[in-house]
């Protein structure tokens, strides 16, 4: 009944055609508030899943890693059992630590990771190679997967009919160190360019990968030592299952590490964004209230007449209450209705031709992405009409607050 007459208040023609104008406008303002929200918050979301996949295909699901130092210790029976755990797909082995990276008189310092031959499993880097191939080679003939931004920084020659570049690796050694001699603690060998990944800078410009046993010859470790162990889970487990029965098998010497533990920085960082962007935009419906307040407080005074009436009719000081607070949540409901259908087909614009494109031409892809997540069209209309309640509640309580006349 109250949302009856406030669609009758809405649509009637008013004395004052500024009545009608402000309503509208107030409908716009809200529409387009809401549209903005979800136009944004999607293209967040697109912008999270595209960083997500790109950093998925350089870190596994799981990371075991020492609880102190750069190294640990595993023993054969150990590694079988973290094979033998359920939901464990594929393991991998690997020895990091910086490195110096000389070609001709070209330096760079990059993060030398060898990795064994179950590394293509727990991880996508293969498919991001662009130049040559993933051939780590072996421990007396090495070969080193570099990222875009190391090949540009060392001018480093791989493929294209190009006699691939034979660069020097100088890394720190373990073990005890003479004072009499400091190149002691220095190891020093040499590895043949065999490919090239482009994932993102953050990798592109860091990592060059090699083979595991060679890294670990430069850098003196022990047979059974390493800087960290790089799991793949099976469909038919969670993280957080698989990192308890890390954790309970491997004790406090480790630390499991989850996907999104390994990028923690990253991902509280893009989600920190997305809502200061979405209370920013808020602002904007808290613009639209202030035009509704004017427009149902000149609606109040509009309507005294009919006010009068209805309280000579009996109704009560909370039935007119309800019905000019019907009129600002019918506002609210038809400006976030227009604004959901015009973001939608927006989406689906750009979904379909992408029709806005990214400029500077660096990034992966060359449009903005969009990715339609139903909570976020679930949070912007109830912060719509609920703004839009809020600011009905004044007009409406000075409307019930009416004294009664009839003349």
């Amino acid at each position: 009944m109250y949302f009856t007459f406030a669609w009758r208040y809405f649509k009637a023609k008013k004395s004052a055609n500024a009545i009608n104008i402000i309503a509208w406008v107030t409908v716009g303002v809200i529409a387009f508030a809401t549209a903005c929200q979800l136009l944004v918050l999607s293209v967040f979301n697109g912008f999270e899943d595209l960083v997500k996949s790109l950093y998925s295909s350089f870190y596994a699901d799981i990371r075991v890693v020492p609880a102190r130092g750069k190294t640990f210790f595993l023993t054969a029976a150990q590694i079988d059992a973290i094979k033998k755990l359920p939901g464990i797909a594929a393991t991998s082995l690997s020895a990091e630590d910086k490195a110096l990276l000389q070609h001709d008189s070209q330096q760079s310092i990059t993060y030398l990771k060898g990795v064994d031959e179950n590394y293509t499993a727990v991880t996508g880097l293969a498919s991001y190679i662009h130049q040559g191939s993933f051939n780590t080679g072996t421990a007396d003939e090495p070969g080193l997967v570099i990222g875009a931004g190391i090949q540009n920084a060392a001018a480093i020659a791989v493929g294209y009919g190009m006699q691939p570049s034979v660069v020097s690796l100088t890394v720190p050694r373990r073990g005890k160190v003479s004072v009499n001699d400091p190149l002691q603690s220095l190891g020093e060998g040499v590895a043949q360019a065999t490919g090239v990944f482009a994932i993102q800078q953050d990798f592109d410009n860091k990592y060059s990968i090699t083979n595991i046993d060679f890294v670990k010859q430069q850098m003196g470790f022990a047979a059974d030592e390493y800087s960290a162990v790089e799991i793949k889970l099976s469909k038919d487990i969670t993280p957080d299952a698989a990192k308890s029965s890390l954790q309970q098998l491997l004790g406090s010497t480790c630390k499991v590490e989850s996907k999104y533990e390994q990028n923690m920085t990253l991902y509280n960082t893009m989600r920190m964004e997305k809502w200061v962007i979405y209370a920013v935009l808020t602002l904007i419906l808290v613009v639209a209230a202030f035009n509704m307040i004017s427009a149902l407080t000149m609606l109040v005074l509009e309507k005294q007449k009919d006010i009068n009436v209805l309280q000579s009719m009996g109704a009560h000081q909370s039935a007119i209450l309800k019905i000019f607070l019907s009129e600002g949540l019918l506002l609210g409901i038809i400006g976030t209705a227009l604004g959901i259908i015009m973001a939608l087909i927006t989406c689906f614009l750009q979904v379909q031709f992408k029709l806005l494109k990214l400029q500077g031409g660096t990034f992966i892809i060359d449009y903005f992405p969009v990715k339609l997540v139903a909570t976020d069209f679930v949070l912007v209309s109830a912060t719509a009409i609920l703004i839009a309640f809020l600011a009905s509640w004044f007009p409406a309580k000075k409307a019930a607050a009416q004294p009664f006349e009839l003349r």
